[in-house]
């Protein structure tokens, strides 16, 4: 069950946009994603009690073209948040084997075509 956020229209405060891919999250803003969804994990839908482990997470990973700007956030808790990491980064390994192969440089296969041989003369 998917969370929705709330209107993000009539910010009083500009959105947060980090400088490069790896910059992280400051704490003002992990707090205004946290209020946004109103304290659930949009990954399961349960609300996020008192001293259980969340994180912030991309919503679309930047791997897979997101962006690490606010509005590509919301709070996950720490379980679901390791699964679907797991997920993206395996949709993120096959997209770039693609782009390999199309551009012609994935490696050969070491696996060596198997018969059954020749068959034996008389």
């Amino acid at each position: 069950m998917l969370v929705e956020p709330t209107a993000l229209d009539r910010r009083s405060v500009p959105e947060w946009i980090g400088a490069t891919p790896d910059t992280p999250v400051p704490a003002r803003v992990k707090l205004r994603v946290f209020e946004r969804y109103q304290g659930r994990c949009y990954l399961s839908g349960r609300k996020i009690g008192p001293g259980e482990t969340w994180e912030v997470e991309h919503v679309r990973a930047i791997g897979l073209g997101g962006e690490n700007r606010e509005s590509n956030l919301a709070p996950a808790l720490a379980d679901a948040h390791k699964v679907k990491t797991r997920d993206d980064r395996a949709a993120m390994s096959k997209a770039n084997r693609i782009r390999a192969k199309h551009l012609g440089i994935h490696p050969k296969s070491k696996a060596r075509i198997r018969s059954r041989g020749f068959a034996p003369t008389r």
